[in-house]
Protein backbone atom coordinates (compact mmCIF):
# COMPACT_ATOMS: atom_id res chain seq x y z
CA UNK A 1 0.00 0.00 0.00
CA UNK A 2 1.31 3.82 -0.83
CA UNK A 3 2.22 5.43 2.05
CA UNK A 4 2.74 8.79 0.97
CA UNK A 5 0.11 11.00 -1.48
CA UNK A 6 0.91 14.00 -3.26
CA UNK A 7 -0.68 16.93 -2.32
CA UNK A 8 -0.93 19.47 -4.88
CA UNK A 9 -1.85 22.72 -2.90
CA UNK A 10 -0.39 25.53 -4.51
CA UNK A 11 0.09 23.46 -8.15
CA UNK A 12 -1.82 23.94 -11.12
CA UNK A 13 -4.19 21.16 -12.79
CA UNK A 14 -3.62 21.63 -17.00
CA UNK A 15 -6.64 20.04 -18.56
CA UNK A 16 -5.76 17.30 -20.86
CA UNK A 17 -6.93 17.71 -24.95
CA UNK A 18 -9.08 14.12 -24.14
CA UNK A 19 -11.06 16.73 -21.37
CA UNK A 20 -14.57 15.58 -21.60
CA UNK A 21 -16.10 17.67 -19.22
CA UNK A 22 -16.71 21.39 -20.93
CA UNK A 23 -16.19 23.11 -17.72
CA UNK A 24 -12.89 22.17 -17.72
CA UNK A 25 -11.68 22.03 -21.25
CA UNK A 26 -8.50 23.61 -22.12
CA UNK A 27 -8.57 24.90 -18.38
CA UNK A 28 -5.82 25.93 -15.74
CA UNK A 29 -6.99 25.31 -12.71
CA UNK A 30 -5.19 26.23 -9.47
CA UNK A 31 -5.56 23.98 -6.66
CA UNK A 32 -5.85 25.98 -3.61
CA UNK A 33 -6.47 23.09 -1.27
CA UNK A 34 -5.79 19.19 -1.17
CA UNK A 35 -6.00 16.60 1.77
CA UNK A 36 -7.41 13.67 2.07
CA UNK A 37 -11.10 15.14 2.06
CA UNK A 38 -10.87 16.27 -1.22
CA UNK A 39 -9.69 19.20 -3.44
CA UNK A 40 -10.98 22.89 -4.20
CA UNK A 41 -9.62 24.98 -6.79
CA UNK A 42 -10.32 27.57 -9.09
CA UNK A 43 -10.00 27.89 -13.04
CA UNK A 44 -7.88 30.74 -13.71
CA UNK A 45 -7.97 31.61 -17.53
CA UNK A 46 -12.11 31.50 -18.44
CA UNK A 47 -13.25 35.03 -17.72
CA UNK A 48 -16.94 35.76 -18.23
CA UNK A 49 -19.37 38.59 -19.16
CA UNK A 50 -18.84 40.87 -16.29
CA UNK A 51 -16.52 42.91 -15.16
CA UNK A 52 -15.06 43.99 -11.21
CA UNK A 53 -17.16 47.28 -11.94
CA UNK A 54 -20.27 45.11 -12.66
CA UNK A 55 -19.59 42.76 -9.76
CA UNK A 56 -19.02 45.65 -7.44
CA UNK A 57 -22.33 47.21 -8.63
CA UNK A 58 -24.58 43.84 -8.34
CA UNK A 59 -23.45 43.43 -4.81
CA UNK A 60 -23.71 46.88 -4.27
CA UNK A 61 -20.02 48.22 -3.27
CA UNK A 62 -18.77 51.13 -4.67
CA UNK A 63 -15.33 50.47 -6.11
CA UNK A 64 -13.18 53.67 -5.64
CA UNK A 65 -9.89 52.55 -6.43
CA UNK A 66 -8.47 52.79 -9.47
CA UNK A 67 -7.26 49.63 -11.94
CA UNK A 68 -9.98 47.39 -11.27
CA UNK A 69 -13.07 48.22 -13.13
CA UNK A 70 -12.19 46.31 -16.53
CA UNK A 71 -10.93 43.58 -14.88
CA UNK A 72 -12.61 40.36 -15.84
CA UNK A 73 -14.91 37.92 -13.36
CA UNK A 74 -13.86 34.06 -14.23
CA UNK A 75 -15.82 31.19 -14.72
CA UNK A 76 -13.62 29.39 -11.13
CA UNK A 77 -15.83 26.13 -11.58
CA UNK A 78 -19.35 23.93 -11.95
CA UNK A 79 -19.48 24.84 -7.47
CA UNK A 80 -21.46 27.24 -5.83
CA UNK A 81 -21.52 29.63 -8.90
CA UNK A 82 -23.61 32.66 -7.46
CA UNK A 83 -20.93 32.44 -4.93
CA UNK A 84 -17.18 34.92 -4.93
CA UNK A 85 -14.49 33.53 -4.48
CA UNK A 86 -11.60 35.90 -4.42
CA UNK A 87 -7.44 34.48 -5.13
CA UNK A 88 -5.19 36.94 -4.06
CA UNK A 89 -1.83 37.92 -2.31
CA UNK A 90 -0.86 39.16 -0.50
CA UNK A 91 -2.64 36.81 2.20
CA UNK A 92 -4.04 39.31 4.29
CA UNK A 93 -6.60 38.80 6.98
CA UNK A 94 -9.72 37.88 6.11
CA UNK A 95 -13.08 36.30 7.71
CA UNK A 96 -13.09 33.44 5.67
CA UNK A 97 -9.84 32.77 4.01
CA UNK A 98 -8.08 29.31 3.17
CA UNK A 99 -4.91 30.04 3.37
CA UNK A 100 -2.42 28.60 0.40
CA UNK A 101 0.89 29.58 2.02
CA UNK A 102 2.42 32.45 3.02
CA UNK A 103 1.67 34.93 -0.05
CA UNK A 104 -1.65 33.17 -0.76
CA UNK A 105 -4.92 33.03 0.08
CA UNK A 106 -8.61 32.36 -1.95
CA UNK A 107 -11.62 34.37 0.30
CA UNK A 108 -14.86 33.71 -0.04
CA UNK A 109 -15.80 37.07 2.47
CA UNK A 110 -17.26 39.64 1.52
CA UNK A 111 -14.28 42.43 3.46
CA UNK A 112 -11.73 41.33 1.33
CA UNK A 113 -14.12 42.82 -1.75
CA UNK A 114 -15.06 45.89 0.13
CA UNK A 115 -10.94 46.31 0.84
CA UNK A 116 -10.41 45.87 -2.55
CA UNK A 117 -13.30 48.31 -3.38
CA UNK A 118 -11.62 50.84 -0.80
CA UNK A 119 -7.80 50.76 -0.82
CA UNK A 120 -6.56 48.72 -4.14
CA UNK A 121 -5.68 45.98 -1.58
CA UNK A 122 -4.62 43.65 -2.12
CA UNK A 123 -3.27 44.30 -5.56
CA UNK A 124 -3.29 41.22 -7.14
CA UNK A 125 -6.73 39.35 -7.20
CA UNK A 126 -8.67 37.06 -9.44
CA UNK A 127 -12.28 36.63 -8.33
CA UNK A 128 -14.23 34.03 -9.84
CA UNK A 129 -18.17 32.73 -9.26
CA UNK A 130 -17.84 29.08 -8.65
CA UNK A 131 -15.04 26.90 -7.90
CA UNK A 132 -14.13 23.19 -8.49
CA UNK A 133 -14.40 20.51 -5.60
CA UNK A 134 -13.41 17.01 -6.20
CA UNK A 135 -14.24 14.38 -3.50
CA UNK A 136 -11.59 12.05 -1.53
CA UNK A 137 -9.61 10.50 -4.16
CA UNK A 138 -11.42 11.56 -6.78
CA UNK A 139 -8.23 14.00 -7.80
CA UNK A 140 -6.04 11.24 -7.49
CA UNK A 141 -8.38 8.73 -9.60
CA UNK A 142 -8.73 11.91 -12.80
CA UNK A 143 -4.60 12.55 -12.27
CA UNK A 144 -4.29 8.44 -13.13
CA UNK A 145 -6.82 8.47 -16.14
CA UNK A 146 -4.73 11.19 -17.56
CA UNK A 147 -7.07 13.70 -17.14
CA UNK A 148 -4.66 16.36 -15.67
CA UNK A 149 -0.85 17.28 -16.16
CA UNK A 150 0.28 18.63 -13.09
CA UNK A 151 2.90 21.76 -12.44
CA UNK A 152 3.84 23.62 -9.37
CA UNK A 153 1.94 26.98 -9.47
CA UNK A 154 4.02 29.94 -10.56
CA UNK A 155 1.62 32.69 -9.39
CA UNK A 156 2.71 35.12 -11.88
CA UNK A 157 1.01 33.40 -14.64
CA UNK A 158 -2.37 34.00 -12.77
CA UNK A 159 -1.30 37.60 -11.68
CA UNK A 160 0.75 39.21 -14.66
CA UNK A 161 -0.53 37.28 -17.87
CA UNK A 162 -3.65 37.82 -19.60
CA UNK A 163 -6.54 34.77 -19.70
CA UNK A 164 -5.77 33.48 -22.91
CA UNK A 165 -2.28 33.00 -22.72
CA UNK A 166 -2.18 31.35 -18.91
CA UNK A 167 -2.15 27.70 -19.87
CA UNK A 168 0.26 27.69 -22.17
CA UNK A 169 2.84 29.72 -19.61
CA UNK A 170 1.89 26.81 -17.42
CA UNK A 171 2.73 23.73 -19.73
CA UNK A 172 5.80 25.77 -21.18
CA UNK A 173 6.84 25.64 -17.73
CA UNK A 174 7.31 21.52 -18.05
CA UNK A 175 8.58 22.34 -21.53
CA UNK A 176 5.31 21.63 -23.11
CA UNK A 177 3.97 23.22 -26.63
CA UNK A 178 -0.04 22.96 -25.98
CA UNK A 179 -0.42 22.12 -29.72
CA UNK A 180 2.43 18.74 -29.28
CA UNK A 181 0.18 17.59 -26.44
CA UNK A 182 -0.99 14.56 -27.25
CA UNK A 183 -4.30 12.87 -26.34
CA UNK A 184 -2.56 9.59 -25.45
CA UNK A 185 -0.13 11.30 -23.07
CA UNK A 186 1.51 8.90 -20.49
CA UNK A 187 -0.27 5.54 -21.98
CA UNK A 188 2.22 3.13 -23.17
Amino acid sequence: METSTSNFTHHFLIAMPSMADPHFARTLTYIAEHNDQGALGIIVNRPIDMTLAALFERIDVALEAEGFESQPVYFGGPVQTDRGFVLHRPLGEWHSTLKVNDEVGLTSSRDVLQAIAASGEPREVLVTLGYAGWTAGQLEQELMDNAWLTVPADMSIVFELPPEERLAAALQTLGVDFANLSEVAGHA
